[in-house]
């Protein structure tokens, strides 16, 4: 039975997450999760800036990545970014059979409320996974990006940061994060 089409718009803004086949890992060195990272990165070029990263966080076993979308379809920029990375991880590790478990999972983000929401949870995941105390402590999420601890390096924070007092933004985006820690 063919599966059914992804839903998407143009413009849309989504949640998607990959999760590593049987929960195993996909990502098992530092050299790892820069690939990643840099095959994100390379996916922005090749599609002219046709998307745009608006939050992410690398786990273990699974991705979280918040992405808005201009004239690209998902289905084409994530076969893209997956299929490399899963060739690059068999490459390295001489493993066969499938890396990801089935496709992709994507949710279309369709309120501002929900916008928040998701980055939240991603921003949260490592903390919830009992990885680290602080979300910002997590070297492989775009929160210290959006809080102005890091650099920002390949995402676009203006969306999120947006709902926030324009002189405080950060630091209230930051609140907001942190007072869901429980």
């Amino acid at each position: 039975m063919p599966r059914k089409n992804r839903l998407w718009r143009e413009g849309s803004i989504l949640h998607i997450t990959v999760r590593g086949n049987r929960k195993e890992a996909i990502f098992k060195s530092v050299e790892d999760y820069c690939v990643y990272l840099r095959n994100l990165q390379h996916a922005l070029k090749f599609y002219n800036n046709e998307f745009q990263i608006l939050s992410y966080c690398l786990m273990t076993n699974h991705i979280h990545l918040q992405i808005e979308t201009k004239n690209v379809h998902i289905k084409k920029l994530m076969g893209k970014i997956n299929t490399f990375y899963a060739k690059y991880f068999n490459n390295k590790y001489d493993y066969h059979g499938h890396l990801f478990q089935g496709r992709y999972g994507s949710q279309i983000i369709d309120s501002d409320s929900y916008i928040l929401e998701a980055s939240r949870y991603i921003s949260l995941n490592p903390v919830r996974a009992n990885i680290v105390k602080k979300p910002e402590d997590y070297e492989w999420s775009s929160y210290p990006m959006l809080i102005g601890k890091r650099k920002e390096k390949l995402i676009n924070s203006d969306r999120i940061l947006s709902y926030f007092i324009q002189s405080r933004k950060r630091e209230l985006y930051r609140m907001y994060v942190e007072s869901a820690i429980r």
